[in-house]
């Protein structure tokens, strides 16, 4: 077999423990220096050598800092995967379960979100930090399928002593990442992870065609949301002279009017409402639209009508119906608004410099720690007012005008609300 390299199969046709010999003479004569008896797979030695140019000890444990438990719920709340979680959960996790395995999601940090499976595997992937909220990156667990898929990009399966720490051998795993197919952003890692006796060469191409189901998943909420802005842009079209288009957060178009249609209309990272130059279409003039944005291509730069200044109203003054209107020059829309959220945006309008996340859980709750609930519902609010709202601190832009319609009676203001700060407002 000598000057001959590894490969799955050859592997999974050994009996387990000739493999596992196999791979820890492979892996001790490599890291020494010296000619092993077959080469490794390609992939696992380029990751043994950038874990050699780390520096990185392979007697080493795998212990982690956990998140604490509030930062993890704000990662998983905030992760598109938490959408597709059932996806995978029913591709992937009964599974794991029926082979001893378990099911791994991590953040694009290698950060471990959720985790699944078989009961006995996960009390023993307690043993090597393989939990939620543990760092699954190659920096700092060496090679293994979670932390190489992440250094790679691409769909990985790591077993036994391929991995780079000698208490990782008595495991196998494969791990494919999860990209939002928006903009092709990496949002974590798919993984199976199992005792060593466990592997077969196929668990890739399941963990990978999982994945590949979740992103067409997202595609199609993707599409849906499209639509629904597009049924938004239609009237507004009709109302703007010239040539507009209406793209989605991420520069998707919806609906196009003087102008030959794209698919997609790349956007700075920082956009807002106001005047930009953009290299597809020049001078535009910006407007907030509930789910994007009207882009209105200037005739000649510096007209008046370049602006696009826009005017919010929050309307509280009728007592169980709350709105907040959003208007500028291609006219305007209308969105209904929760109890919730018509207490956090009117605190917003009373505080115009902004307040963070511990400042409104105080407004609202009187408890500065309920940090996790005020983001959650911020992040909700934001999804149709991203064009109006910043955050860092929470806040209406300086670019904004903004009105509040209150009750003739101040005991009237939000007559449900509870939070402190809305009844100070009503004992006014």
């Amino acid at each position: 077999m000598k000057n001959t390299r590894l490969d799955m199969g050859r592997l999974a046709a050994m009996d387990t423990a000739r493999a596992a010999r196999l791979l820890h003479r492979v892996r001790e004569e490599t890291l020494a220096g010296r000619t092993p008896p077959v080469a490794p797979r390609p992939v696992i030695d380029a990751s043994w050598q950038r874990m050699a140019r780390l520096g990185l000890d392979p007697d080493r444990g795998t212990s982690s800092v956990l998140l604490r438990r509030d930062e993890l719920e704000e990662r998983r709340r905030t992760t598109l995967l938490a959408e597709v979680m059932q996806t995978l959960t029913r591709g992937l996790a009964g599974i794991a379960d029926a082979s001893l395995q378990i099911m791994v999601v991590t953040d694009e940090h290698g950060r471990v979100l959720w985790r699944q499976g078989n009961a006995g595997v996960l009390r023993r992937a307690n043993g090597i930090c393989l939990e939620e909220g543990a760092a699954w990156t190659e920096r700092t667990t060496g090679t293994n399928a979670v932390g190489t898929a992440l250094a790679l990009g691409r769909a990985v399966q790591v077993h036994s002593a391929e991995h780079y720490l000698h208490t990782l051998h008595d495991w196998t795993c494969a791990a494919a990442p999860v990209r939002d197919p928006r903009d092709r952003r990496l949002l974590g890692i798919l993984d199976v992870s199992g005792p060593a006796s466990t592997f077969h060469p196929a668990m890739l191409a399941l963990v990978d065609s999982v994945a590949q189901l979740a992103e067409a998943e997202m595609r199609e909420r993707h599409r849906r949301s499209v639509e629904r802005l597009r049924a938004v842009a239609a009237p507004v079209l009709c109302r703007v002279g010239g040539r507009a288009v209406v793209v989605d957060p991420y520069g998707w178009t919806a609906a196009v009017t003087g102008l030959a249609p794209v698919d997609r209309v790349p956007l700075p990272k920082s956009f807002r409402a106001g005047r930009v130059r953009l290299p597809s279409l020049g001078a535009c003039a910006v407007e907030a639209l509930p789910g994007g944005w009207l882009l209105r291509v200037e005739e000649e730069a510096g007209t008046p009508d370049a602006e696009a200044a826009q005017r919010v109203v929050l309307d509280l003054s009728r007592p169980r119906r709350w709105t907040v209107s959003v208007s500028g020059p291609a006219g305007g829309w209308q969105q209904e608004l929760s109890p919730r959220h018509a207490e956090l945006l009117y605190l917003l309008a009373l505080h115009r410099d902004g307040r963070t996340a511990a400042e409104l859980a105080e407004d609202v709750f009187g408890d500065r720690t309920r940090t996790v609930t005020v983001r959650a519902e911020m992040s909700r609010v934001r999804r149709t007012l991203a064009g109006v709202l910043a955050h860092r601190p929470y806040r209406f832009r300086e670019e904004v005008t903004v009105e509040v319609l209150r009750p003739e009676s101040p005991s009237d203001l939000l007559p449900h609300s509870t939070a402190p700060a809305v009844r100070a407002g009503a004992a006014g």
